[in-house]
């Protein structure tokens, strides 16, 4: 690896360093760093647990419990400066324990990771774009869970059984981790060797079509029927109101969308079997610019909740490209038709409340943006 010097216009080489001599130790360190920022294994990852030991008659414990965005299972297990032999059949283990775990565990160990800080349901919800956890499919089947192995080094006993295995359709990446050195400053490399990235793609792309054939159709078509007529009912109720949703089709999903002034910023209402709301959300495609205009916006907190009445949930949401304001209510399902009349009511009072209480704010957004180019 080298860095490049724009201004002499040449490079100079990084020392390559070892774990040990920068005394960097797997739990207190790679494992943290892995758990901070996922995405650093090439895709987006929800970390549910750390040092898992949840299973029965075994006081075995696994580096770090993920789910995927497709709802599998992923065990990452880290090494520091050399894998051992025995990783492949260790990592083996836990997959084999963790094919047992149900809906209803996943999300009990996701809530003990999570403490009182937030709730499992809702953060599923996020991470899963907004779907009701009931239409959440989670470890679905005995050979969806997926194998990741980080080490700085991987033995030959290591990369052949890996190759082996995935000739049998196992679910297997190691990543090459490595430091690296300059001057006072450190860096880290993550990569995948195995299998290669081609290869991955085609796999992930087989994965995909096996999970969206596993799904049970007919409740997902019950679901789909009931929110298509919920919605129908919700926009005639809002035209007779106004026309901020005049533009919208009802629809199967549990959210519809218009825009509020700036592209990438959307005023959403969203409803599932436990809650409705509406919400401001940011997602401009790029995570550190989502971020710093929800900063940017958040320094108009005072004003905004004065104009619309009530305290907002402001949710940065550290861990996603998102940013989300919402208002909420709670114990209300698009399922009961007699909560209809409560939910069109208030999604109806509250979205234009929003769009007036953010009008300004939205457009003072756009210019903010539009000097900061370089977000």
């Amino acid at each position: 690896m080298y860095l490049i010097d724009k201004e002499s216009n040449r490079i100079t080489k990084l020392k390559q360093k070892t774990f040990s001599e920068l005394k960097f130790r797997e739990r207190d360190h790679l494992q943290e760093w892995i758990a901070n920022d996922p995405s650093s294994l090439g895709e987006e990852l929800l970390i549910i647990q750390k040092e898992f030991c949840g299973f029965k008659e075994t006081n075995e414990r696994l580096d770090l419990l993920a789910l995927d965005k497709l709802g599998n299972v992923v065990v990452i297990e880290n090494k520091l400066d050399d894998s051992g032999k025995d990783v492949t059949w260790q990592a083996i283990k836990y997959a084999s324990y963790c094919a047992s775990l149900t809906k209803q565990d996943i999300i009990k160990v996701y809530q003990d990771y999570l403490g009182t800080s937030a709730i499992a349901q809702d953060k599923l919800s996020d991470f899963f774009e907004g779907r009701d956890i009931s239409e959440i499919v989670l470890n679905q089947g005995l050979n969806s869970q997926r194998l990741i192995l980080v080490a700085a080094k991987f033995r030959k006993e290591v990369t052949s059984s890996v190759l082996w295995l995935l000739n049998f359709k196992i679910r297997l990446q190691c990543f090459k981790v490595t430091p690296f050195a300059y001057d006072d400053q450190l860096f880290l490399n993550l990569e995948q060797i195995l299998p290669t990235k081609e290869t991955e793609d085609f796999a992930i792309s087989i994965s995909t079509k096996a999970q969206e054939e596993i799904e049970v159709q007919e409740t997902l078509k019950n679901r789909h029927h009931v929110r298509l007529k919920f919605w129908e009912n919700f926009i005639n109720y809002s035209n007779l109101q106004n026309n901020l949703f005049s533009n919208n089709n009802p629809t199967k999903e549990s959210w519809i969308a218009k825009g509020i002034g700036m592209s990438g910023v959307s005023l959403n209402l969203v409803v599932t079997s436990n809650y409705c709301r509406s919400e401001i959300t940011l997602n401009r495609g790029n995570k550190e610019e989502n971020k710093k205009l929800f900063d940017f916006i958040y320094t108009m907190k005072d004003k905004i909740e004065e104009e619309f009445g009530a305290e907002l949930s402001w949710e940065r949401m550290d861990e996603n490209v998102t940013c989300r304001i919402k208002y909420q209510y709670d114990g209300l399902s698009y399922f009961e038709e007699s909560d209809w009349p409560t939910m069109n009511e208030f999604l109806v009072d509250v979205s234009v409340r929003m769009e007036n209480a953010f009008k300004e704010p939205i457009q003072k957004l756009n210019v903010y943006a539009k000097r900061n180019q370089n977000l």
